[in-house]
């Protein structure tokens, strides 16, 4: 049964902020604001779901630490994806939704669908995390200058904070190979 769903007109376009909301600031900076914070969600869904094919696929004599850590920072990624939708939603913007619209939007390099070994993955993961890092500082200054206080809370207290965290946890598992002496 494939039939064609006529959808009827949207409520509001992605990438348009509404005036719905009465919250102080003046379109300009609730789209820039919202165009930002759409870029972090994006890259963050992306962040969150390479946790999790790395929490699937992890092998190796740390797999367990790892399997326990990835985890962990994927159901933290995931809350950080709720508070990035919801502040584009007080913004009056349209939050991405979509994985089809997500993969289009990030900056973080598509991993290949490949189990690869641990070292890999930890570097891939500290690669996706200095995206987001640098998006925030951009982001975070950008909001501030134009008055956004709330939206550079999010980018700082949350996100920021957040990864920076995970980028600790996940470096102590950064392996160097140590220097062999000649006798």
């Amino acid at each position: 049964m494939n039939q064609q769903f006529n959808a009827p007109a949207p409520l509001q376009k992605f990438g348009t902020v509404s005036q719905r909301l009465p919250i102080g600031l003046d379109e300009k900076t609730r789209q820039q604001s919202v165009d930002h914070l759409n870029q972090l969600l994006a890259d963050t869904m992306t962040l969150r779901d390479l946790y999790k094919k790395h929490h699937w696929q992890v092998v190796g004599p740390t797999f367990y630490q790892l399997h326990l850590l990835y985890d962990k920072h994927y159901e933290e990624q995931s809350a950080l994806v709720d508070t990035l939708a919801e502040r584009i939603q007080i913004l009056g913007g349209v939050a991405v939704a979509m994985a089809a619209d997500v993969a289009e939007m990030t900056s973080i390099p598509r991993p290949p669908r490949d189990r690869e070994e641990a070292t890999v993955q930890v570097s891939r993961l500290l690669e996706a995390h200095q995206i987001i890092l640098k998006e925030c500082h951009e982001y975070a200054k950008a909001a501030d200058e134009a008055g956004d206080d709330g939206t550079n809370d999010v980018v700082v207290s949350d996100v920021m904070r957040t990864n920076e965290l995970q980028v600790w946890f996940v470096s102590e598992h950064v392996v160097n190979t140590p220097l062999v002496r000649a006798q």
